[in-house]
C-alpha cells in the first residue's frame, strides 16, 4: 500500500471475498515486464497525439480533451485486454462528455479519418441532429497478443449520469440474448467524481445492481477523479472522505489509482 495503488476492502462483510483481496495486495511488489512498460507507454501516447492534433488542426472546437487525464486510455485498455483474454463476448461503455472522442478512437477502434470528417462538418448522425461528443459508436477492440473483443459505446447527450441504468440494460439485454450464465457482456461506467458522489443516478443503480431482475454479474466504475467537479471544491460538494464512498453500500471493492503513474 506504499505506493501509487490503494485498496480499500475491510468493509466487505463476506471474509471469503476479504481473504481474495488479501491474498492478491499484500505480497511483494512485482515490477512489470519491460513489453509492458512499452505497451502504457504507447496506449499514452496515442492518448497524448491525437488531443494534440485536435487541438492544433481545429482550433477553438468543443471536445471536451481528455488532457490530464491521459493515463484513462492505459486503464481501459488494461481492462479490455483482461476482456479479451477471459474470452468475454463484449464491453459496454458509458461515459460523460470528457475524453469521448479519445476513447472512441483508442478503444471502441473508431476511425481517426471519421472524427477529423465530423471536426469537417460531415456529420452522418443518422437523422438524431446530434453532435459528435455525444454520440456512441460500435468497433472491435484488438488486444496486444492479438485477441478480440466487440466494444460499444453508448450514446449519451447528456452531462448527467442517466447514462448509468441504460448502459446496465444493454448489457442484461445482450446477456438475456445470449442466454449463459456466465454473464460474458462487461459494463464498464466511467464518471467524474463530483457527478459520483453527487447524482442519485449512481446510487440508484448501485442499489439495484444485485437484484436478480437486473443483476449483470459486475460492473467496473472508473472515477476520473480531477478534484474539482466543474466549479467547486471536494469539501464544499460532498460529506464523505472519497467520492466513492457511496459503493460501500453494496460492499464493492474501492482501487484509488494514482493517475500520475500509468504502470499503477
Amino acid at each position: 500500500y506504499c505506493r501509487t495503488v490503494a485498496l480499500e476492502y475491510m468493509h466487505i462483510a463476506d471474509p471469503r471475498q476479504r481473504h481474495w483481496f488479501q491474498q492478491r495486495m499484500e505480497k511483494a511488489h512485482q515490477p512489470l515486464t519491460h513489453e509492458e512498460h512499452m505497451h502504457a507507454l504507447d496506449k499514452l501516447n496515442e492518448a497524448e497525439i491525437f488531443e494534440t492534433f485536435l487541438q492544433t488542426k481545429f482550433v477553438g472546437q468543443k471536445r471536451f480533451s481528455l488532457e490530464g487525464g491521459e493515463s484513462l486510455i492505459v486503464l481501459l485498455d488494461e481492462i479490455a485486454q483482461g476482456a479479451a483474454n477471459d474470452s468475454l463476448d463484449e464491453v459496454t461503455i458509458g461515459m460523460p462528455h470528457r475524453g469521448r472522442l479519445n476513447v472512441l478512437a483508442n478503444i471502441v477502434g473508431k476511425k481517426y479519418g471519421q472524427i477529423f470528417k465530423e471536426f469537417d462538418g460531415d456529420h452522418d448522425t443518422s437523422g438524431t441532429g446530434d453532435v459528435k461528443y455525444h454520440l456512441g459508436n460500435e468497433g472491435t477492440f484488438v488486444a496486444a497478443n492479438g485477441k478480440t473483443i466487440k466494444t460499444s459505446l453508448a450514446a449519451n447527450p447528456s452531462h448527467l449520469e442517466a447514462v448509468n441504468p441504460v448502459v446496465m440494460g444493454i448489457a442484461r439485454a445482450k446477456q438475456d440474448v445470449l442466454d449463459t450464465d456466465d454473464y460474458s457482456v462487461m459494463p464498464l461506467l466511467l464518471h467524474g467524481d463530483a457527478s459520483f458522489a453527487g447524482q442519485g443516478v449512481v446510487f440508484e443503480t448501485l442499489q439495484m445492481s444485485q437484484l436478480r431482475g437486473y443483476g449483470v454479474g459486475g460492473t467496473v466504475h472508473v472515477v476520473v477523479n480531477n478534484q474539482v467537479g466543474f466549479t467547486t471544491a471536494p469539501i464544499e460538494s460532498r460529506s464523505s472522505t472519497y467520492c466513492t464512498d457511496v459503493a460501500k453500500a453494496i460492499s464493492a471493492p474501492v482501487l484509488h489509482v494514482n493517475g500520475d503513474d500509468p504502470d499503477a
